[in-house]
């Protein structure tokens, strides 16, 4: 049985810490960051497909987009929206209350490590909310308890780093390094689900079965304008570690390089780029 190490706990609340410092971000750009992936979040919501009586476990749900259209599906059933940032969540409340939602609830919790009841849920979904885990196995095992015998798993992830647009020209931007910073071959980036084979190993092994892969290829947005996408670029968590990186000379170059490859995708009806992500679906054994 995969159990959590005392280094996976550690490096869990770095994550933690670190969706607490970006949270107030996502909370200022809760529109864009939604908007940013309709297209994939549409196909993904398909996917999905809760039913009308589904009981629905929605892991790093944010501000809660993906927790309200589930449960506007899953009318007579109910959604669980868990995050680790308390401010995406409040946000996520207000904006349930707003819609009269009554069948969703959320809890501040860390989904790698909580108990939640067993065999409690039909259907697990998560809308780039697994790519950081600290000991992935064990996550997903502990994910797994929660849904029921056959009970349905469905995941947005990205593809790897060289298929995302948005990833490779904004890296190469702010570093000045034509190939940009490699994704790391293992380990907690946004890319870490990337690979297909790596993903079914990792959901293999944590006791789910039937894994699949469905491709997304649909342009993401960064804004309405360079203006916009630049401050909402510049406050991502990737970016701010980028730039954090730099000598202080730099820094400056390198924001000029950033407006300038916005600039070059902006097609007047929004600053666009290429995206690829994954749909993963699975059944828990």
């Amino acid at each position: 049985m995969s159990t959590v190490t005392d280094a996976e706990r550690t490096n869990a609340m770095a994550v933690a810490n670190a969706g607490h410092a970006a949270g107030q971000h996502r909370v200022r750009f809760a529109d864009l960051f939604d908007a940013e992936v309709a297209r994939h979040h549409e196909r993904f919501l398909a996917a999905a497909g809760a039913g009308r009586r589904d009981r629905v476990l929605d892991v790093g749900c944010g501000t809660g987009q993906s927790t309200r259209d589930a449960a506007r599906a899953a009318a007579g059933g109910s959604v669980l929206g868990v995050d680790l940032s308390a401010p995406l969540l409040e946000l996520a409340r207000r904006l349930t209350d707003r819609d009269g939602l009554r069948n969703v609830t959320y809890q501040l919790a860390d989904a790698q490590l909580h108990r939640f009841p067993e065999a409690q849920f039909d259907l697990g979904i998560s809308r780039f909310g697994t790519m950081f885990f600290a000991g992935p196995v064990a996550a997903f095992t502990n994910i797994g308890r929660a849904l029921r015998a056959g009970g349905r798993l469905v995941l947005l992830v990205w593809q790897r780093r060289e298929r995302n647009e948005w990833a490779t020209a904004i890296d190469r931007a702010l570093t000045g390094d034509p190939a940009g910073p490699a994704a790391p071959d293992s380990g907690q980036h946004p890319f870490s689900l990337g690979e297909p084979a790596t993903a079914e190993a990792i959901l293999t092994a944590a006791g789910f079965a039937d894994v699949g892969f469905t491709e997304v290829a649909e342009p993401i947005t960064y804004g309405p304008d360079v203006a916009t996408a630049y401050e909402f670029t510049v406050g991502l968590r990737d970016s701010a570690e980028l730039l954090a990186r730099l000598d202080p000379a730099a820094v400056e170059p390198a924001r000029q390089r950033l407006r300038a490859i916005l600039a070059e995708h902006d097609t007047g009806d929004g600053v666009w780029f290429d995206a690829r992500t994954w749909i993963i679906t699975a059944r828990r054994r």
